[in-house]
């Protein structure tokens, strides 16, 4: 690793001095070319005086030259991905050098030969403008040759012909790198733009040839083998539409990176990507709030669940804010060392992270570990969430998810946790599954310790369909299309809501520094998606069509909706615990509907859908 180091530093220091040379060589030129159009042979090479003080002259403003040029990066400047700040640079370097050499000329020259200098005032100014030119010239050269060659090439190999949807800042900029050597997937031969006025022209030499609803026309017409959309400032269902007429294409289909990530990461092109389901939601993606989310410098976070797929993404959130310590709680020790190390590689150990193995129903090792970090900030993540399952291990589902609540509630007000967030699920609204019960007794829970506690505040987070998360409806298709079909879908006309895993996330630290204490947070989920499109634009993006994989529709649970307030005191809250902890399979059901009027279960045959006790 070393070696290639120092060989790398070694190249680098041979380029910059080979820069230099360049540099010396033009610089002799253009005062050669000043001295033979401003002087007219007056200095004649016998003068042995002349000569010498100007080589001297030569050589001291050599030097000048070279630094000046070093001290404005032009010797360390990519000159492939030169630009403007380039251009600007080397407009200010040669304009010093033309000062500098005026003054040595007026100054140094001039007095030690005793004369008003040997070049009138106008070849300065001719010198300005050759320097600037020379300097130039070599640096844009290479960078067009390499271009001219790169596209020979291209041709030659048969490189994909690109489409760029999108001629703004995002289109330029990829297609700038899509030239680069270090990005050979292809070639970008058109480019899209719904501004009537950007029409025939051309961004970075690419022309424009039509708006983005001629995309299927166009994609077809110029045989473009892959789109690449760079449209990150486009309203959502505009974006949406657009990718779904693409995919309808027999071209490849790929999203550039967001704006958000082009300043934070850079390398655009290696940031090319697949289109992924969250490109099409109908809503903008919930961003982090920055402001709102200060409340976690420098404090201790303990997440519940933190090696979970919402868990982790929580810590990695959390992390961007510089919190003092990460506690990572869990019961699965694989996921969490994972994120253990994915943290201390990205933060390079910056942060404290720490795993604590261990589970929620266990108190006494909730309380070691509240005893041993003291967090200022609890997000308790860990439950049960698969309904499936939930509905054949319903006891279960009440022990972790509602008895595990309750111990790290109380935990948090034991040692006085200034905050603590839970995740619940829009399943608690008018639930009718196990799971949606059980997290609605989760939000009661801790609006009833917001009453009583005087050291924490509480709040919950009610999430809708998370895409991605384990157990949810992306995974499930994904794997019934990669087993051949049929996908399985209830009804053809079922919308659900959906949310990104880092939404989910997101929304989870936001709501811990907005909470007062008590509240349910929501989330505008924005339209909903059907879940038949859903399934079918799944199959496209896996590569199959409909024939190939069908779509079963299995039918609906019935579903009662009834909206009915509820009030919990202490003695119906300890009432509830207790019935709650003397549970059966047999009464648990009943007992949840006690609690939790608008729990109406679907019938035990329909709810059986997984073999398991």
């Amino acid at each position: 690793m070393k070696h290639t180091k120092d060989g790398k530093n070694l190249n680098a220091l041979l380029r910059r001095a080979m820069l230099g040379v360049l540099d010396i060589i033009l610089f002799a030129m253009a005062n050669c070319s000043i001295c033979y159009l401003t002087m007219s042979g007056h200095i004649m090479a016998t003068d042995y005086k002349y000569m010498i003080f100007n080589y001297l002259h030569f050589g001291l403003t050599s030097v000048l030259l070279v630094g000046i040029n070093s001290a404005f990066g032009l010797y360390r400047s990519v000159w492939y991905f030169a630009g403007s700040d380039e251009i600007v640079k080397s407009f200010l370097g040669a304009l010093i050098n033309a000062v500098q050499l005026f003054l040595c000329d007026r100054l140094l020259f001039a007095k030690l030969l005793h004369t008003k200098g040997y070049l009138p005032y106008y070849a300065y100014i001719l010198f300005f403008v050759l320097m600037f030119v020379a300097t130039l010239i070599p640096r844009i050269g290479y960078r067009i040759l390499r271009r001219y060659v790169h596209n020979l090439v291209g041709r030659r190999d048969g490189q994909k012909r690109i489409m760029i949807v999108g001629a703004g800042f995002m289109g330029n900029f990829i297609i700038d790198e899509l030239r680069n050597d270090h990005y050979r997937e292809g070639r970008p031969v058109i480019a899209l733009d719904d501004n009537p006025a950007k029409y025939k022209k051309r961004i970075n030499g690419v022309k424009i040839v039509g708006i983005c609803d001629d995309l299927p026309r166009l994609t077809e017409k110029y045989k473009i083998d892959e789109i690449i959309f760079c449209i990150p400032s486009a309203a959502p269902a505009r974006r949406r539409d657009l990718v779904n007429l693409a995919m309808g294409t027999k071209a490849n289909v790929k999203i550039s990176p967001s704006v958000q990530e082009f300043w934070e990461n850079g390398n655009g092109a290696q940031r090319i990507r697949n289109v992924e389901i969250s490109d099409l939601l109908s809503r903008p993606e919930v961003t982090l709030d920055k402001k709102i989310c200060r409340y976690l410098i420098g404090k201790t976070i303990l997440v519940t669940g933190g090696g979970g797929s919402i868990g982790s993404e929580i810590c990695m959130q959390v992390a961007r804010y510089n919190p003092d310590k990460i506690v990572i709680f869990d019961i699965y020790e694989n996921c969490a060392f994972e994120l253990f190390n994915a943290l201390n590689e990205k933060y390079n150990g910056e942060i404290d992270v720490y795993v604590r193995i261990g589970s929620v129903r266990d108190t006494k090792r909730l309380d070691e570990v509240f005893a041993e970090f003291h967090p200022d900030v609890v997000f308790h993540a860990a439950a049960h969430k698969h309904v499936p399952l939930m509905e054949v291990s319903p006891c279960e589902a009440v022990k972790n998810n509602v008895f595990g609540t309750y111990n790290v509630a109380v935990a948090a007000d034991k040692f006085k946790v200034p905050k603590m967030v839970i995740l619940s699920t829009d399943k608690a609204v008018n639930p009718t599954n196990v799971m949606g019960a059980t997290k609605r007794l989760t939000e009661i829970i801790i609006q009833y310790m917001n009453t009583v506690s005087q050291n924490t505040r509480y709040a919950a987070v009610r999430f809708g369909n998370v895409l991605g998360s384990h157990g949810s409806v992306i995974p499930i298709f994904q794997h019934q299309i990669a087993q051949g079909g049929p996908v399985c879908v209830t009804h053809k006309d079922i919308t659900r809501y959906f949310m990104t895993i880092p939404e989910a996330a997101q929304l989870v630290c936001q709501a811990g520094g907005l909470a007062l204490g008590g509240e349910v947070f929501v989330l505008d989920m924005g339209e909903p998606v059907k879940i038949m499109d859903l399934a079918k634009n799944l199959i496209r993006l896996s590569g199959f069509t409909e024939e190939e994989i069908p779509i079963k529709i299995t039918g609906l649970r019935p579903k009662i909706f009834v909206t009915q307030p509820v009030e919990i005191d202490k003695d119906r809250f300890a009432a509830m615990l207790e019935d709650l902890a003397n549970i059966t399979p047999e009464t648990v059901r009943t007992v949840l509907m006690r609690y939790v009027p608008n729990y109406h279960p679907a019938p035990p045959e329909q709810g059986n859908t997984h073999k398991g006790n």
